[in-house]
């Protein structure tokens, strides 16, 4: 049987503004007398307050409640106030998301790969600018490449009942015409299994898409063009993946077709998300994995970094600012650390392991020493 509500609480809930809170309490309580003992409830009006004693420590206790309060559109936190355990309950709060915004930026991020597609193609858009739709293929391929890596993310944290938006793309006049893709996560990780699944699964799907790609471009003759003036021209350097596949097609040349070059940026990405460290999707794929302990090794990976950006730099007297940038990149945002799961102590299962393994197996034959560098 329900405790009942603070009469002089519920009152409240006449108003037709606030929630109703019997409903709440009957929806809510046969989950929470599992993990706490509830001894009195008050109602703000726009949040219900269990006061008891928790069964478990307070890991156990949000972790086994997310989940039921997540399908009931409930959101809680759990804290300890002058000598009280309190459970606040109240509905969660829903976020209108503003598709057109998303749908902007998609369209925006189109229109500048496309022209960073024409300019690989050789089209000069000064004198014909009409010709950039050109670079429509290099802006399927990067799209794809770059699209199957958010959409993966999302997908995992909604089947894990996680709140995400839609990705937002963002146009950006570089050589590939963006700085990729984002989503926005709303709420707490439910588990270290529900983080390593969202973690993962972005470099994973981004790199099967990447390697296919690149086998498909590489079967295109690359296009004989004449530098443009005052267009920067790349040296790229080929990660032992990109070669191997290479190999295997037979291809041989030293020029790439724009679609082969999508792959190539895919297997970069791949690489530059899979580092270990703060909250990329290295970071949470091994906080999933070694839990607190994948701190040593996150705080460790900026000084790694910029090692390897001197030695590229000073020793191989190559471009090794990308090192460098990346190191002073983590040392800012990795030193806040990584929020924890709710369910943080249940440790993953050996396939997840074994799958986290091989994936950053993976992201190291997607290195390069001399990722690119400007020949003109």
């Amino acid at each position: 049987m329900n405790p009942e509500i603070n009469q002089e609480t519920e009152d409240r809930t006449k108003n037709p503004e606030k929630f109703n809170a019997q409903e709440t309490v009957s929806l809510a309580y046969p989950f929470i007398r599992m993990v706490f003992d509830v001894y009195e409830i008050q109602n703000s009006g726009k949040a219900l307050y269990f006061y008891g004693t928790p069964k478990a420590d307070a890991e156990r206790v949000m972790g086994e409640l997310w989940t039921p309060f997540q399908k009931l559109g409930l959101e809680f936190t759990l804290k300890y106030e002058l000598g009280e355990h309190v459970l606040m309950v109240a509905p969660a709060k829903e976020v209108r998301e503003k598709i057109w915004v998303n749908l902007a930026l998609l369209v925006a991020t189109i229109f500048t790969t496309m022209i960073s597609g024409a300019v690989m193609f050789g089209v000069d858009l000064v004198n014909e600018p009409m010709q950039f739709f050109r670079g429509f293929p290099f802006t399927l391929a990067i799209m794809a490449v770059l699209g199957s890596h958010e959409m993966a993310h999302y997908a995992a944290a909604r089947y894990h009942g996680m709140r995400t938006s839609f990705p937002y793309f963002i146009p950006f006049p570089t050589f590939i015409g963006t700085m990729g893709a984002v989503i926005k996560y709303r709420g707490p990780i439910p588990s270290r299994k529900a983080l390593f699944d969202v973690g993962i699964a972005g470099p994973l799907v981004g790199l099967v898409v990447s390697v296919a790609v690149t086998v498909i471009g590489l079967t295109l003759e690359a296009p004989q063009i004449t530098p443009l003036p005052n267009v920067l021209m790349l040296d790229l350097g080929l990660p032992p993946l990109f070669m191997i596949i290479q190999k295997l097609v037979g291809a041989t040349g030293e020029s790439l077709h724009p679609v082969a070059f999508a792959g190539w940026v895919g297997m970069f990405v791949t690489l530059l998300n899979l580092l270990p460290a703060g909250q990329l999707d290295g970071g949470h794929v091994l906080r999933a994995m070694l839990g607190k302990k994948a701190a040593t090794i996150s705080s460790l990976m900026p000084r790694v970094l910029l090692v390897l950006g001197i030695y590229v730099s000073y020793g191989m007297k190559e471009d090794g600012a990308i090192w460098i940038f990346w190191a002073l990149f983590l040392w800012v945002f990795a030193a806040a650390g990584h929020p924890s799961p709710l369910q943080d102590k249940i440790e993953l299962d050996r396939k997840r392991v074994l799958v986290g393994v091989i994936t950053f197996v993976l992201g190291l034959l997607c290195f390069t020493l001399v990722p690119f560098k400007a020949i003109g």
